[in-house]
């Protein structure tokens, strides 16, 4: 049965497209190098631009990976609720 109620949760529509996402990760990623170069009024190197760059959006893309895990556990437990709920309602008669 457990095999069964992750299908179930498989086929939730997933409410995050990964694509917008994703380019959402860009922008903020090149708004904190700008924001930064701003306010210290200064330029960062072409080699310090990119790791920032690339820094940046693999700890953000691993803020959505931990989102990911919580929404299937948060999926998880709306089923048991969901169950117990008419289990009460359905012994509520017996």
């Amino acid at each position: 049965m457990a095999g069964n109620d992750e299908e179930k949760m498989g086929s939730i529509k997933s409410v995050v497209d990964l694509t917008i996402v994703g380019d959402n990760i860009s922008d903020i990623a090149a708004f904190t190098l700008e924001k930064y170069e701003f306010k210290n009024n200064s330029t960062l190197s072409p080699e310090a631009r990119e790791e920032g760059d690339a820094k940046i959006k693999d700890v953000l893309w691993k803020r959505v990976e931990e989102l990911k895990k919580r929404r299937m556990q948060i999926l998880a437990e709306m089923f048991t609720l969901a169950e117990t709920t008419l289990e009460e309602v359905i012994n509520k008669g017996k």
